[in-house]
């Protein structure tokens, strides 16, 4: 864009890339002026079932824009949860944020607790720390715990890194559950709590300064 002389500094064209620049002003683009970033925002929304992680939905039904409140700037998700899951989705108007905390060699640890049915003992669960490999899909390390169980019904907790489609009611069907709700109750160290679903709350800007200075 500099070669073809499309950026300019107070009207005179930069030639050079090594142009160092404190601020934006005066810095313009086919004549057009160029505006500051963004501060970086980030939302906490307590995703309800029976929504989908998208803007639209070609079959109708209701997405996660239809349950936020209004007056939100333009937000992202980070990552998805899927249509009947529920639980902990980070919104933000920060696309380098969110590629950087959906990416899983950034090491973000995503938590779920699971209501399922039917057998399955810690035995089984902790061996999910070695990864699986189901139907030619490799899942890398999971640490799973049998919090309670009453008859065959049972709550999971599961913390895990990568996020792969579906990954924790596929790994639970595997051995023989069945998933009867999930909900994600942290992504990092933001969690759920003082959450009810719908609800929405922006984090502290220091909140997001500490998180990014954990990534890996």
């Amino acid at each position: 864009m500099i070669a073809e002389g499309r950026i300019a500094l107070n009207g005179e064209k930069i030639t050079t890339p090594a142009t160092l620049l404190e601020t934006v002003d005066g810095l313009t683009v086919d004549g057009r002026p160029v505006r500051p970033a963004k501060a970086t925002r980030l939302f906490r929304f307590y995703k309800p079932q029976r929504t989908i992680t998208a803007a639209h939905d070609t079959k109708g039904r209701p997405t996660i824009y239809d349950r936020l409140p209004k007056g939100l700037p333009r937000l992202m998700p980070i990552g998805r949860l899927d249509f009947m899951t529920e639980g902990l989705l980070l919104l933000t108007n920060d696309g380098e944020l969110k590629r950087q905390l959906e990416l899983p060699r950034t090491g973000v640890v995503r938590t779920y607790r699971a209501r399922a049915f039917g057998n399955v003992t810690q035995q089984q669960l902790e061996a999910l720390a070695e990864g699986i490999t189901i139907d030619g899909i490799h899942y890398g390390s999971i640490n799973a715990n049998l919090e309670r169980r009453t008859g065959r019904n049972c709550w999971i907790e599961m913390s895990l890194t990568e996020g792969k489609n579906r990954e924790v009611r596929r790994v639970l069907a595997h051995l023989g559950l069945q998933v009867s709700r999930l909900i994600r109750t942290a992504y990092g160290p933001l969690t759920l709590e003082g959450l009810d679903p719908g609800d929405t709350d922006e984090v502290a800007d220091t909140d997001v300064d500490a998180f990014r200075r954990t990534l890996k």
